[in-house]
């Protein structure tokens, strides 16, 4: 079993281990004992989960001699922004292909944010319409430059997913260090390499513990059909069985009209963790990712004495692309 990671090509773009934060003020409101992995926190691009997946993604990418990197998402992408980021720090040229698949527009939503942060970090921006219109980007490029990788919606391959192997490694010492167990993870499930990494890992390392998984993209069946055959990737890499999901529960009750479109739930949510805590969500990921936080302890889904461990995954600079809907709801 492969759990010792050093035999893949890794480079750290991250500052590890993140914090492990206890939220007391938070806990009293939820009446249930919140901590919270400040997966947010980093040096590099302002922060954020993808510098785990970065790190074996463009470690491969150099292995294979790569002089050029191109990736993708939606126009406000934490992924395009954070690899954007670490080609800067490596030295490689970086396109970053982006897709108007978020019904918004606006100053705020086209031109802050995470695509402010693009420009900044140097990638060459591109801006479609579709799907379609993103693959012919892609193969131009490819025709108009040498060794180029390529690197998926949100960094989700197997490959990227071990870096929440590595990060679940990281948590069980965290957690032997403390002797505070959580009976309860939470974290997101949008392109799935991240929940792919943490499933793997708690099956590779033996760690006994129910995760919530919430479909913040798209709704739950869904979701599971992305998820699994990169669960099924990454299991491949660690040579294990593919971990069972019978510790995992996947849910889409906070996903509302659809990727990128918060709710009033959503703005509650961060409301609360920023008034509380001082930490700042954004209503695409980890907004919506509380919100059910919150709706997992009111029907006691989550209960009155179990401690959950909510995985915060950053994004920062899209709350700042949701400007004015982020005034209205968190600055009346």
């Amino acid at each position: 079993m492969a759990t010792d990671l050093s035999s893949f090509p890794r480079i750290q773009l991250g500052q590890w281990p993140s914090p492990l934060q206890a939220c007391p003020r938070l806990s009293d409101r939820l009446g249930r004992t919140v901590l919270v992995k400040r997966d947010d926190v980093g040096l590099l691009g302002v922060g954020g989960n993808k510098l785990r997946k970065l790190e074996f993604l463009l470690g491969a990418a150099l292995r294979d001699g790569a002089q050029r990197v191109v990736t993708f998402g939606a126009v406000q992408t934490n992924h395009g922004r954070l690899t954007a980021a670490a080609c800067a720090r490596l030295g490689l040229p970086c396109d970053l292909v982006l897709t108007r698949s978020v019904p918004r527009e606006g100053e705020a939503y086209e031109r802050s944010g995470n695509i402010l942060l693009d420009h900044v970090y140097g990638a060459t921006v591109h801006v479609v319409d579709t799907d379609e219109q993103a693959e012919v980007r892609h193969q131009e490029l490819l025709a108009a430059h040498g060794n180029v990788a390529s690197i998926p919606v949100g960094g989700s391959t197997g490959v990227g997913a071990l870096g929440y192997v590595a990060a679940v490694a990281e948590l069980i010492e965290q957690f032997g260090d403390t002797g505070v167990w959580p009976s309860k993870l939470v974290a997101p499930l949008a392109s799935a390499g991240t929940a792919a990494g943490l499933l793997a890992g708690a099956a590779a390392f033996g760690w006994e513990i129910d995760i919530e998984l919430i479909a913040v993209s798209r709704p739950a069946e869904q979701a599971r059909d992305v998820l699994l055959p990169i669960l099924d990737e990454t299991a491949a890499l660690l040579d294990i069985a593919p971990p069972s999901l019978d510790r995992v529960r996947i849910t889409d009750r906070t996903l509302g009209p659809g990727y990128g479109r918060p709710t009033e739930d959503v703005w509650r949510a961060i409301s609360l963790f920023g008034s509380t805590e001082a930490i700042t969500l954004e209503p695409v990921y980890s907004g919506k990712t509380a919100a059910a936080l919150v709706s997992l302890v009111e029907d006691d889904s989550i209960g009155p004495h179990e401690t959950v461990l909510f995985l915060h995954t950053g994004g920062l600079p899209g709350l700042f692309a949701y400007t004015p809907e982020a005034t209205t709801h968190l600055a009346p």
